[in-house]
C-alpha cells in the first residue's frame, strides 16, 4: 500500500489569510471550540470514563485525603523497592513513624501542583511516576553497589553511560528498555483517558495553596531537624537512607550542596586559625638531594581480604602487600564511602579536606573543583620544585578528572586514552600492571623529584555471579551460596593481581635507585553487601594502607583517615607545604580542630579566601594530557583502497584528521593505523588527536603535510606542552 502525502498549498493558505475578515476569524474559533467540546464529551462518555467517573469524583471531592493516602502508599512502595523487602519497609514505617510521616508529607506537597491543571489525573500520574522512578533507581543502585542513588549521580550520568555494560547484562538492558517504553506509552495514553476536572480552576488560589504547602514543609523540616527526627549530616549515606528515607535524603542531596557558611566565619576568625597566614608556608627541612619521589597509588575497591571473617582463601591473596605491612608503616585507612565514591576518597587524599562538611552524597570533582582552582598535594609539592603527574587506566573525563587535575595543579595526566591496554579483566576493566611503565615515563619527563598520583581500576565491580575465570589462581572457601562465592572468588583473584602490580612497581622503583616513598591504599570496600560484622575491624569505612620507602623511615603503625594521610606523609618527610596539610600537622590534636577545619575549607572553596591575604596559590591550570607526542613517519598506500599511517605512540583512542576532517580509521598497534577509505593527496595536512569521551580532544600532534609520498612536519602546530590543554581545546564533556 502506497502512502500518499498531500503537498501543502502554501500559496492558497496565504491567499486565504490575506482575504480573511472578522467574521471568518470568529467562525474559525467557534468551530474550534465546538470541536474541542465534542472531543471532551466523547471522552466523558467513553467506557473507560464512565467506569472511572466515581473514582474521579472521589479524587476531586476528597482530593487532600486522597493525596495523603497516595503519598503514604508511594512512600511504602519506594522504600520497599529501595530496601528490597516489603517487610523491611513496613518495619521502617512502624519503627520510625515520625520519619515515615515526614517523608510522606514531602510527597504529599508535590501533589499540590495538580490544582493548577485540569488534567489532574494525568499530573498525579506524572508525579507518582517520578517518585517510583527514584525508588527503582535507588533499589537497582543498591543491588550493584552499597552507595544509594543521589542527585550527584545525575552529574556523572553521562560518564556512567560509558560503563553501562559493566552494570547491566543483556537481559537487564532489555527489561530496562521495555519498562521505559511501557511506562511512556501508558503515561501518554492517560493524557487522553485520564479525564479533566469539570469545575473552575482557580489559579491564584491554587498558587497560594502551593506556597502555603511548601512554606509549611520548610517549617516542619526545621522542626524535624531540631527534634532530631532527621539530620542534615550524613556520616554514612547508605545508613542515612535507611534511617531517614529516600525522599528526604535524595532531596537533601539536591539542595544541600557545598559547605554552608559557618556562623562564625569572618576574616578575624580565619586569621586566628591560620596564625595570620603562617599555615600557607611552603618549606622543608630536607635538602633538594634528600627529598624523595612521592608516589600515591589508589587501588580500586581494595581491602585486605584476610580481614573478612566469613570465608578463607586457598592461599594468600596479598603476599607482597602483607610483606610490606610487616616492614613498613601501615594500618586501617578510614574512607568517606562504601562500595562507590572513588573520587571522594581521591578528593580527601589530594586536598586534605574532610567531606563530612559537604552536602550529602556530593562529589566535589563534579561541582566546585570542576570549574575553579584549588590547592592540592600537587601545588604543595610543586612549590618545593616537584613535578606533579596523575595517571589512571580509565577514561580521562570520568568524574571530570581531566578538568579537576588541571585545576588543582598537576603538570600532566596520563589516562587510558594514552595507554595501549592489551590486557583486561574478564569483566572488561583494564589491568593495573599497565600503570608501571607510564609512571616511569611520567617521572622521566622531569629532572627533579616527582609526585605521582595513580588511580587503578582493575578491582572495579560489578562482580559476576557466574564463574567466568576458568582456572582461578586462588579459591574461596566457606561461602555456601554459589553466586556469592563466585563473586568473591572473582574479586579475590583481582586482588591477587593488584597485589602483584604493587610488588612489581616497588621492584621497578628499587631498580631505578632514586629515593622514593610509595603509599598504597584502597579507596573503598567492594560492592558486595558487606556488613560490619563480616569484618575484623567491625567498620565498613576501613580499607588498608601501607607506606613503602627506601630511605629508612621509621615504622609507625596507626589507623588514619584519608583526609590526613598526605599531611602525615609530609610530616614524616619534614615537608611543611600546603595550607590544609600544614593545618593538620599543627592542629590535629588541638581543641576545635574539626570545627576550625570546616571554617578553613569554607574559606578556601566558597568564602573570600582570607587565609591567602590576596595571594592565591593557584590561579589557573597548566596541565598537559599525556607525556609523549604522537609522531608520523610515513604513509603507505594499499593496493586496492586506503592507506596505512606509520609512526609512534598510537593508541586505540588516536583519531586521524585530514584537513580538519575526521577519517574512518582502524587501530592496529602503537606504530600503525589504517585508513580503509582514504588516501591523502598532495598538500593535505594530517594530524593525530588523542580523543576522550564526548569527542574531547585531549592532545593533538603536529601537522604533517603530505607531498609526493613523504610527510613534512610543521613544528609547533600541535598541542603546546607549556600551556593547559583546556586553553587549546574545547574541554567540555557535558
Amino acid at each position: 500500500m502506497k502512502i500518499q502525502i498531500k503537498r501543502p498549498d502554501i500559496k492558497g493558505t496565504f491567499h486565504k489569510l490575506k482575504n480573511m475578515n472578522k467574521e471568518d476569524v470568529k467562525a474559525y474559533w467557534k468551530a474550534r471550540k465546538e470541536r474541542r467540546a465534542m472531543i471532551i464529551e466523547q471522552r466523558r462518555n467513553s467506557a473507560f470514563a464512565r467506569k472511572m467517573k466515581p473514582v474521579y469524583k472521589f479524587m476531586n471531592r476528597f482530593s487532600l485525603l486522597f493525596h495523603a493516602l497516595l503519598a503514604c502508599v508511594l512512600n511504602i512502595v519506594i522504600e520497599a523497592i529501595s530496601r528490597h523487602s516489603l517487610f523491611e519497609a513496613l518495619d521502617y514505617m512502624t519503627g520510625t513513624p515520625m520519619v515515615f510521616l515526614y517523608n510522606a508529607f514531602m510527597i504529599f506537597i508535590t501533589f499540590s501542583i495538580v490544582y493548577l491543571f485540569r488534567r489532574r489525573v494525568f499530573v498525579r500520574i506524572l508525579i507518582s511516576v517520578f517518585w517510583l522512578i527514584l525508588g527503582v533507581a535507588n533499589g537497582y543502585m543498591l543491588l550493584k553497589r552499597v552507595t544509594p542513588f543521589n542527585a550527584q549521580d545525575l552529574k556523572v550520568a553521562k560518564d556512567g553511560l560509558s560503563l553501562i555494560n559493566n552494570y547491566f547484562n543483556g537481559f537487564e538492558l532489555i527489561v530496562l528498555v521495555i519498562g521505559i517504553v511501557s511506562v511512556v506509552i501508558w503515561v501518554v495514553s492517560m493524557w487522553k483517558r485520564g479525564g479533566q476536572f469539570e469545575g473552575k480552576v482557580h489559579h491564584v488560589w491554587a498558587l497560594l495553596g502551593i506556597i502555603v504547602c511548601f512554606a509549611a514543609y520548610g517549617l516542619f523540616s526545621n522542626l524535624a531537624v531540631e527534634k532530631r527526627v532527621v539530620s542534615t549530616y550524613f556520616g554514612n549515606i547508605a545508613f542515612a537512607y535507611e534511617d531517614y528515607g529516600l525522599p528526604y535524603c535524595f532531596m537533601a542531596s539536591v539542595f544541600n550542596t557545598g559547605i554552608t557558611e559557618p556562623n562564625d566565619y569572618n576574616k578575624k576568625t580565619i586569621e586566628k586559625i591560620s596564625n595570620n597566614g603562617e599555615i600557607t608556608k611552603n618549606e622543608t627541612g630536607r635538602s633538594e638531594d634528600e627529598l624523595p619521589n612521592i608516589i600515591f597509588i589508589q587501588l580500586e575497591s581494595y581491602f585486605d581480604v584476610a580481614e573478612a571473617e566469613f570465608f578463607t582463601t586457598s592461599e594468600d591473596a596479598s603476599p607482597n602487600l602483607h610483606e610490606m605491612y610487616k616492614k613498613y608503616s601501615s594500618g586501617y585507612f578510614k574512607v568517606p564511602s562504601v562500595g562507590a565514591g572513588t573520587a571522594n576518597t581521591e578528593f580527601e587524599v589530594l586536598t586534605g579536606m574532610n567531606l563530612r562538611y559537604f552536602g550529602p552524597g556530593e562529589y566535589p570533582y563534579k561541582t566546585v573543583l570542576k570549574n575553579q582552582t584549588a590547592e592540592s598535594a600537587a601545588t604543595a609539592l610543586a612549590a618545593l620544585g616537584y613535578g606533579a603527574h596523575a595517571l589512571h587506566n580509565n577514561g580521562g573525563n570520568f568524574y571530570s578528572r581531566a578538568n579537576v587535575f588541571n585545576n588543582i595543579g598537576f603538570d600532566s595526566f596520563t589516562s587510558k586514552e594514552f595507554m595501549n591496554i592489551l590486557q583486561t579483566t574478564e569483566n572488561g576493566w583494564a589491568k593495573d600492571d599497565i600503570l608501571i611503565q607510564h609512571i616511569i615515563d611520567a617521572m622521566n619527563t622531569t629532572e627533579q623529584r616527582d609526585f605521582v598520583f595513580g588511580v587503578s581500576v582493575q578491582g572495579h565491580g560489578d562482580y559476576p555471579e557466574e564463574q567466568i575465570i576458568e582456572n582461578p589462581k586462588i579459591k574461596v572457601e566457606g561461602i555456601e551460596d554459589e553466586g556469592l562465592k563466585n563473586k568473591w572468588e572473582y574479586y579475590v583473584n583481582q586482588v591477587y593481581e593488584m597485589d602483584k602490580f604493587a610488588g612489581d612497581l616497588v621492584k621497578t622503583l628499587e631498580e631505578r635507585g632514586e629515593p622514593t616513598v610509595v603509599v598504597f591504599y584502597g579507596d573503598h570496600l567492594p560492592t558486595m553487601g558487606l556488613k560490619a560484622e563480616d569484618l575484623k575491624s567491625r567498620y565498613l569505612y576501613n580499607t588498608n594502607y601501607v607506606i613503602w620507602d627506601n630511605i629508612g623511615l621509621q615504622k609507625e603503625d596507626r589507623n588514619i583517615p584519608s583526609y590526613q594521610i598526605m599531611a602525615d606523609v609530609f610530616d614524616r618527610l619534614d615537608i611543611h607545604s600546603g595550607t590544609v596539610f600544614n593545618y593538620h600537622q599543627e592542629r590535629r590534636k588541638t581543641k576545635n580542630y574539626l570545627s576550625d577545619l570546616e571554617l578553613l575549607q569554607y574559606d578556601i572553596l566558597y568564602g573570600k579566601q582570607y587565609v591567602y591575604n590576596g595571594k592565591e596559590p593557584i590561579t589557573e591550570g597548566h596541565m598537559q594530557m599525556g607525556v609523549k607526542d604522537v609522531t608520523l613517519t610515513n604513509v603507505v598506500k594499499h593496493l586496492n583502497e586506503g592507506c596505512s599511517l606509520y609512526g609512534e605512540n598510537f593508541t586505540r583512542h588516536s583519531k586521524i584528521f585530514i584537513n580538519g576532517e575526521k577519517q574512518k580509521s582502524t587501530f592496529l598497534n602503537n606504530t600503525r593505523i589504517d585508513l580503509p577509505e582514504t588516501v591523502p593527496e598532495d598538500g593535505d595536512a594530517i594530524t593525530v588527536v588523542q580523543m576522550g569521551s564526548s569527542n574531547t580532544p585531549f592532545r593533538t600532534s603536529n601537522e604533517y603535510v603530505y607531498q609526493g609520498g613523504t610527510l613534512t612536519v610543521r613544528e609547533g602546530t600541535g598541542t603546546d606542552p607549556e600551556k593547559s590543554w583546556t586553553e587549546q581545546t574545547d574541554s567540555s564533556e557535558e
